[in-house]
């Protein structure tokens, strides 16, 4: 059996009149995150260690944000499409282990219907999704409420 590891990290600022998008679903706040599609940075990373695990380069080199097609585009497409890629080369995840870094808004109710989702765009046990929020402590650009960072890391195996 071939198994791999990947990471994949994502930033997006925080923009005026725009939606709020994490781990796909809809987050109300007063700001959203400014980005080419629905900015949601949170699957953006998952796609990059999806990629990363399986060396195929990253979320720009497959869905590049010149691409006029790609404009305010539903992440969970592009999740779809990248994890579509991997089984195309024989792979599958194992489990996927996520980090959001956000002073606001507070996450932890969202928490579940984000694993819910992903689980649902990749058609994996909702137990192979572990997603954790956390602060900055008021430190850097997230703690500054200037944006909002994620992390992911993903086994997938081929057999």
């Amino acid at each position: 059996m071939n198994i791999r590891v990947g990471q994949g990290y994502d930033v997006h600022a925080f923009a005026d009149n725009r939606a709020l998008w994490l781990g796909g679903i809809l987050i109300e706040y007063e700001k959203g995150l400014a980005g080419h599609s629905d900015a949601d940075v949170l699957l953006h990373a998952l796609c990059d260690a999806l990629l990363g695990a399986a060396n195929m380069r990253d979320i720009g080199y497959h869905f590049p944000d010149t691409g006029q097609e790609y404009a305010g585009i539903d992440s969970k497409i592009l999740l779809q499409r990248t994890y579509a890629l991997l089984q195309q080369k024989g792979y599958r995840l194992g489990n996927a282990d996520c980090i959001i870094c956000a002073q606001a808004p507070k996450l932890s109710p969202y928490i579940d219907k984000m694993r819910e989702c992903i689980a649902d765009v990749l058609n994996v046990d909702i137990d192979c999704i572990s997603l954790k929020a956390t602060t900055t402590e008021r430190l850097g650009f997230v703690g500054r409420k200037e944006g909002i960072a994620a992390y992911a890391t993903v086994l997938i195996t081929k057999d």
